[in-house]
């Protein structure tokens, strides 16, 4: 799976034409995940066009997705850019937000989420543990990317505070901190405080489910901080 939320954002393109974009949109996206395209470096529609081996339509398209996921901006008149890594500061900031929304999903999680909407949760998790750990390059670790997001997203959804929920996936986190370091830890313990925060929403808890997506986000943050310290 892509990017959550991207497999469909071409509504009712032909299936052929819809592989086409997504195979691209994938490309140009690890290109910018692994540095191949350096951070504030100019992304030029032809010249990726002829890396790809495809016409300037499927490039074009793929970078207006990557500009909504926060990956390229556009610039007036010099095109598209690949956005500047996320400073310390950023980094900071960005938990800041996290650990005003997410807690407080969680614990609404726990009041409200239906059936269907813990069974959905409890398969992402199964499939993370499909994946021990990112490593690696971002084509080996782009579905515990995507599923990582898609956890989140769901207690999110699980609230049913419709802004909360958008708030929440608008941050796009995932994206901006994978691309921090190339070489992510392959004992990364993500997976196991998403079983906490789980447990605690299956058990109808909202205080313990609100505390441990807080230590969670909270221990997040410190090993994104360390890569800075380790630079």
């Amino acid at each position: 799976m892509g990017a959550h939320g991207q497999s469909v954002s071409d509504g009712g393109a032909p299936p052929v034409r819809q592989a086409l974009s997504d195979s691209v949109y994938e490309g140009i996206k690890a290109m910018i995940m692994d540095h191949e395209i350096a951070p504030g470096a100019r992304v030029g529609i032809d010249a990726l066009s002829r890396t790809l081996d495809v016409s300037p339509t499927p490039v074009r398209e793929a970078l207006a997705r990557l500009e909504s996921d926060g990956l390229v901006v556009k610039r007036s008149l010099s095109g598209y850019r690949a956005t500047e890594l996320l400073s310390r500061q950023g980094v900071v900031e960005l938990f800041e937000m996290r650990l005003l929304l997410e807690p407080r999903a969680a614990a609404l999680a726990a009041q409200h989420a239906t059936e269907a909407q813990l069974d959905a949760m409890e398969a992402t998790l199964e499939a993370m543990r499909a994946h021990p750990g990112p490593s690696g390059p971002y084509a080996d670790y782009r579905d515990f990317a995507a599923l990582d997001q898609h956890f989140h997203d769901a207690v999110a959804q699980a609230a049913h505070r419709p802004l909360l929920a958008d708030a929440v996936e608008r941050l796009h986190s995932h994206l901006h901190l994978f691309r921090l370091s190339s070489l992510q830890d392959s004992d990364d313990p993500t997976l196991m405080e998403h079983e906490r925060v789980m447990r605690a929403v299956l058990r109808r808890k909202p205080e313990r489910a609100a505390e441990a997506m807080a230590e969670h986000l909270t221990y997040s943050m410190e090993r994104q901080l360390d890569r800075f310290t380790e630079g």
